[in-house]
């Protein structure tokens, strides 16, 4: 009997101790929260993506005949007006080739006032057999041959007009082409890029070569950027737009969207649409080619109450996981009142990724909101990780 009583002590003893340390354990195991302030200020929705600058207008000056480039007269960068001469290709092919034509001309017109003059003289012949045939001095089929003369010589004429024609189109051809070495600006503005050198040889035969790239107006300049099929919906026309280069990382450059473009852009899997922002170049800072940094401001607001972002997104570690039965409509955040968390219920306005603003609820400035939760029982595998976000 006094055995069993030992037994018994031994398992009472064990009890005490096991709950003992599992109170003081609990007891250690008091989750803490790290707050952050809901303030009031600036938020400025974005959306941000990447694009190459590049003239308002370039046009590519080709060659419309073939041959040897005799002589450059611009460079990168010149400076050119509409009508100025950029090159020359020899021109002594096509030179010859004008005379040749002018000397068909020639010939042709000659060939006309010889049918002519044949027609004239089968008329006066025609008109000797009529009388003659009228006083039964000739036989018919002399007046019918003379009359058929005429008839004959008569389309001889037509047919040396219209080889004078021929041979004034072959010339003014010809004449064409001789124009066509001389390659001159079609527009105001600054060559960008020469792709021809002096004794150089180019060929039109299939395909216009490009001689030329010339940039209409660098003080207009335009902003070529994809923007993701997620974001395109919020891109509208006039909306403001900043964006940085590489080469002025300190400058801000201002531009407004211009268009909207709905040709898509797939490249592996991702779907992109083309905005075109446009910006003034006054001091032509901006170069055509330049990467561009760009955030389109879809909506800005000044002095409105926001709180961290982080805090809509945070979830008490016991409701982590459930699922949302308010459908989206609703969201939440968590506030300490007594040291105890407390569910706020709230209406987020529009976000910079940071902060959110406040756009209906009970929130005041000032009121911390729970950012996360931290469990100081909680074995971390990476001391070196960063904090954990219960999400």
């Amino acid at each position: 009997m006094k055995k069993k009583f030992i037994i018994a002590g031994i398992l009472l003893l064990f009890t005490i101790v096991s709950v003992t340390f599992v109170l003081m354990r609990g007891g250690n195991k008091g989750v803490k929260y790290r707050t952050d302030k809901v303030s009031t200020g600036n938020i400025r929705a974005t959306v941000t993506a990447t694009g190459k600058v590049n003239a308002v207008t370039t046009v590519i000056v080709g060659a419309q005949t073939s041959g040897m480039i005799k002589a450059l007269y611009v460079d990168f960068n010149s400076p050119v007006k509409k009508g100025q001469i950029l090159a020359q290709i020899d021109p002594a092919t096509f030179a010859a080739k004008v005379e040749q034509a002018k000397a068909n001309l020639y010939l042709s017109q000659a060939n006309l006032q010889k049918a002519e003059a044949t027609l004239q003289d089968a008329k006066r012949t025609r008109d000797r057999n009529e009388i003659l045939f009228a006083r039964n001095l000739i036989a018919r089929s002399d007046l019918d041959t003379a009359r058929t003369n005429v008839e004959t010589s008569d389309a001889q004429v037509s047919a040396s007009k219209a080889q004078v024609d021929q041979a004034r189109a072959s010339l003014r051809l010809a004449e064409t082409d001789l124009a066509y070495t001389t390659i001159r600006s079609p527009v105001d503005g600054m060559v960008i890029s020469r792709n021809v050198d002096i004794g150089q040889t180019v060929a039109a035969s299939f395909q216009t070569p490009t001689l030329f790239n010339i940039a209409q107006d660098l003080t207009k300049m335009q902003v070529e950027t994809s923007v993701d099929e997620a974001d395109i919906g919020r891109a509208q026309v006039g909306q403001p737009v900043e964006f940085t280069v590489d080469a002025f990382p300190e400058l801000v450059f201002q531009g407004t969207v211009s268009e909207v473009r709905n040709s898509p852009t797939t490249v592996q899997n991702v779907v992109t649409y083309e905005v075109i922002v446009r910006v003034h170049n006054p001091e032509m800072q901006l170069r055509p080619g330049m990467t561009a940094n760009v955030s389109i401001i879809i909506a800005s607001k000044q002095g409105v109450l926001r709180i961290p972002s982080a805090a809509l997104r945070f979830r008490m570690p016991e409701t982590a996981g459930k699922k949302d039965t308010s459908g989206g409509k609703r969201q939440q955040v968590w506030i300490l009142e007594q040291g105890k968390p407390v569910k706020v219920p709230v209406q987020a306005g529009i976000s910079d990724g940071s902060y959110t603003e406040v756009a209906g609820g009970t929130l005041r400035s000032g009121q911390e909101v729970i950012i996360e939760a931290i469990d100081p029982g909680r074995k971390k595998d990476n001391p070196g990780a960063p904090p954990h976000f219960m999400r």
